[in-house]
């Protein structure tokens, strides 16, 4: 199994950005010496939900500070971008890197980034699925044009030339069965963000897996990314994940703003709109208490040996083949967050990397372990 590292910079009350920033920029050089084999960039604007407006420009930086790791976005939001430019920027970014990279693509759900941007949220389904056509095209083709609903481009050719195929390392992360539908016939892997029970995760893969082969594309295993806390005591590492992933909900909707309802009337985003019950319930004390318990029981959370086994069923179930993880969470201090870290790179990392129980292998789609507990419509993306 592959093991990454994702960097989501929380914005911090009473504290300058940078400061913020610089302190996972650490986390990030740590990726490489402790054995990780992938860091991972997001993509969010404008309400410091994640301060990482610009995913390629930061694994740039990391580019040029390692020779290893894998880079990968998580993700980049194509209908906020001209697609052009997005194909360039990966293209240099394959050279500056020698080819390690990796890139998931998404088309976002904050009304707040759309109207940011200036544009019309239901439009942001056919948008993602063009400008994803246009970007393989970019990538694969010496020459390309295209004639869609929102792009049209005569015959162009992108420079610099990439110098491996970054457009067959594509993946997407979905959430709606029609998005799913979608990136399953353009022939991208599937990237889940853990955030519902396990056995309802592996019914996705199963009918996501289906959907590409039906389409001509062999299944690729997914790439899962999971909040880790772990500590030499139990009791601490799940003090900690309740403490700190406790605080997501609010910064959630804060940005999205769930809670309203609103995105149940935006076109393409109606699946969305039953999630508004819960976030309203969160205002409720033991409502938020339950919801805070589940989260926190579908991460990785416990002793190194815990992980581990945690890990173990996650894949057993899922059929993971990459484990983006996230140590940094909910304003948790940087120094509780190394040390959560270094642990899992010195007793669960070498396991994971090296022991033939973690090889990557495709689960059948017959029984579903179930490990955890149902929840109503939690939806808490990364």
């Amino acid at each position: 199994m592959k093991v990454g590292i994702a960097l989501n910079m929380l914005y911090e009350p009473g504290r300058p950005d940078a400061a913020v920033v610089h302190e996972h920029f650490a986390l990030g050089d740590l990726a490489e010496p402790l054995g990780f084999d992938s860091l991972w960039a997001l993509e969010h604007h404008f309400t410091g939900y994640a301060m990482s407006p610009a995913p390629t420009q930061m694994l740039a930086y990391f580019a040029g500070r390692t020779k290893r790791v894998a880079l990968g976005t998580a993700v980049i939001v194509l209908p906020w971008h001209d697609p052009i430019r997005v194909a360039e920027q990966i293209a240099l970014l394959d050279i500056m890197c020698g080819g390690r990279c990796l890139f998931g693509f998404g088309r976002g759900a904050a009304s707040a980034e759309y109207e940011g941007f200036g544009i019309a949220m239901g439009e942001a389904r056919p948008r993602f699925a063009e400008a994803a056509q246009i970007v393989v095209k970019a990538l694969a083709n010496e020459s390309f044009e295209h004639r869609g609903e929102h792009y049209k481009i005569a015959r162009t050719s992108i420079r610099p030339r990439p110098i491996s195929h970054p457009e067959r390392r594509f993946y997407a992360s979905s959430v709606s069965p029609e998005s799913a539908e979608l990136i399953a016939k353009l022939g991208f892997g599937m990237l889940l963000i853990m955030q519902n029970e396990w056995a309802k995760c592996r019914e996705d893969i199963v009918k996501f897996h289906a959907t590409a082969a039906a389409a001509g594309f062999a299944a690729k295993p997914p790439i899962i990314l999971t909040n880790v806390s772990v500590a030499e005591s139990r009791e601490e590492a799940r003090e900690r994940a309740l403490r700190y992933l406790g605080r997501k909900w609010q910064s959630i909707d804060d940005h999205y703003h769930f809670s309203d309802g609103h995105l149940g009337s935006v076109k393409g985003y109606e699946s969305y709109g039953k999630v508004a019950k819960t976030y309203a319930k969160l205002r409720d004390p033991e409502h938020l208490k339950k919801a805070t318990e589940f989260y926190v029981s579908i991460q990785i959370v416990g002793t190194p040996d815990d992980c581990l086994q945690q890990i173990g069923e996650l894949q057993e179930v899922t059929g993971l083949g990459h484990l983006v993880t996230e140590f940094a969470f909910g304003n948790l201090p940087h120094h509780e967050a190394e040390l959560s870290m270094r642990l899992f790179a010195d007793k669960v990392l070498p396991t994971l990397q090296h022991d033939p129980a973690f090889a990557v292998a495709t689960t059948s789609a017959g029984h579903l372990p179930h490990r955890h507990g149902g929840h109503d419509d939690v939806f808490a993306p990364a």
